[in-house]
C-alpha cells in the first residue's frame, strides 16, 4: 500500500508525528506502508518497529542506521517514540469505518 491510503488519523498519529521529529524517522515510518496490505498491517508493523527500537540494546547503532549516521539525542528519540506509540493505541480506539481517508 501506499502511505496515502492511510486515514488522516494514522498518518498524523505515526508520520506526521516522525515528521516533526525529524524527517529521516518519518521515512522509515513511510517506507514501511510498503510492506503492508491495509492499515490495521502498517499500525502493527509500525508498533513493532517502535519497540524494536525501544527494547535494542544496541540504540546507538540502531540510531546511527536510522538516522543515517546523525543521530538525536537518545532521550529525545525515546520520548518521541513512546509518543508514536501512544497516538498508535489512540487511532486503534477509532474503528475503521469512521477514520476519515482522502482516496
Amino acid at each position: 500500500m501506499d502511505t496515502d491510503e492511510l486515514s488522516n488519523e494514522t498518518y498524523k498519529a505515526v508520520i506526521f508525528t516522525a515528521e516533526k521529529f525529524n524527517h529521516d524517522l518519518s521515512l522509515h515510518f513511510g517506507c514501511l506502508a510498503r510492506e503492508c496490505d491495509n492499515e490495521e498491517e502498517y499500525l502493527s508493523k509500525a508498533e513493532e518497529l517502535i519497540e524494536e527500537c525501544l527494547e535494542d540494546d544496541n540504540i546507538k547503532v540502531l540510531m546511527d542506521d536510522l538516522f543515517f549516521e546523525n543521530p538525536p539525542k537518545e532521550k529525545v528519540f525515546r520520548k518521541v517514540l513512546s509518543e508514536t506509540q501512544y497516538n498508535i493505541n489512540e487511532v486503534k480506539e477509532i474503528p475503521i469505518e469512521k477514520r476519515t481517508f482522502e482516496f
